[in-house]
């Protein structure tokens, strides 16, 4: 019997040790837990891809210029299509595209073809094109699943087959493409590469009513009745324009061009108060579609 009494006596004994343990464990445990990264998987909301530390300080601050999360549900994003990013530059939407679309869709994104060329404007595509190559190949948990079409525009830009994309997306490219004068040609390649009924999403810095097609190419601002006009022209009808990425505080005045602004500050420190106090650029964003094909009424007449 005294052997059951200290028995018992040892387990209130231990039993009341653990619990004052765990009292003093949980908060640091809870703590670390907190700081830990999202797994990234099927269950991952869009919100959550874009608050997880798999992204950058620096592009998470742009959020609150860029709304990726108001932006790509203005598209009508879904995590079961296969999408297709036109001139990722450092991957910052690929960032949010690649976990997104990984478990049940796919993710297409461009990057220019090795060219031997001295120019230039080619030596700098090919960096960008290095730099971006690297990001992908270092993150294989988030960027693993990405698809690369290289490019080599005018001569090569095959996105995917025809008629087998959901939704094609690009920011903040036209005005290099019109520079480039081949901004009709990747327009139809879109076009081709999207699935009857499929979304073209566009963003872009946008200009002043009555701004020249010359002026625009060299500021970076392009007028967005021209942008719609270009692209209804190669046969997408425009659905929704959006004031998501609209800021009036940008005045599109600067010696600079839209480089001025955040986040390229090209004029350093001269006015650079001034610039980050204006934000980054007042932009479009349009969602256009390819429209399915029409049933002629004629034919389906039983008259």
């Amino acid at each position: 019997m005294k052997n059951l009494v200290r028995c018992l006596g040892l387990l209130k004994a231990l039993a009341l040790a653990l619990l004052v343990l765990a009292s003093v464990i949980t908060p640091s445990v809870l703590a670390n837990q907190s700081q830990k990264s999202t797994t990234l998987d099927s269950t991952t909301t869009l919100q959550s891809i874009i608050a997880n530390d798999h992204r950058s300080p620096a592009n998470r601050e742009r959020d609150k210029y860029r709304h990726p999360a108001e932006t790509l549900e203005f598209f009508g994003l879904r995590p079961n299509m296969t999408v297709v990013e036109l001139w990722p530059g450092n991957g910052w939407y690929t960032e949010i595209l690649a976990p997104f679309l990984a478990d049940k869709g796919q993710l297409i994104v461009t990057n220019f073809a090795p060219n031997d060329s001295k120019q230039p404007s080619v030596i700098f595509q090919q960096k960008l094109a290095l730099a971006f190559q690297q990001k992908l190949e270092a993150n294989p948990e988030v960027f693993g699943k990405v698809k690369v079409a290289q490019i080599h525009p005018p001569k090569e830009l095959t996105l995917a087959p025809d008629n087998s994309v959901d939704m094609v997306v690009t920011f903040r490219n036209i005005h290099n493409w019109v520079g480039a004068g081949y901004a009709d040609q990747v327009y139809a390649v879109a076009y081709k590469a999207l699935k009857p009924g499929g979304i073209l999403g566009v963003e872009e810095h946008r200009a002043k009513p009555g701004t020249s097609l010359e002026e625009s190419i060299k500021t970076g601002y392009m007028s967005q009745d021209g942008v719609i006009a270009a692209v209804e022209k190669a046969g997408f009808k425009l659905v929704s324009k959006s004031e998501i990425n609209a800021n009036p505080k940008d005045t599109k005045d600067y010696p600079s061009g839209v480089w001025a602004l955040p986040p390229t500050l090209r004029q350093g420190q001269k006015d650079r108060e001034r610039f980050l106090a204006i934000g980054e650029s007042d932009r479009m964003t349009l969602k256009f579609i390819k429209p399915k094909i029409a049933v002629n009424s004629r034919t389906s007449d039983s008259n």
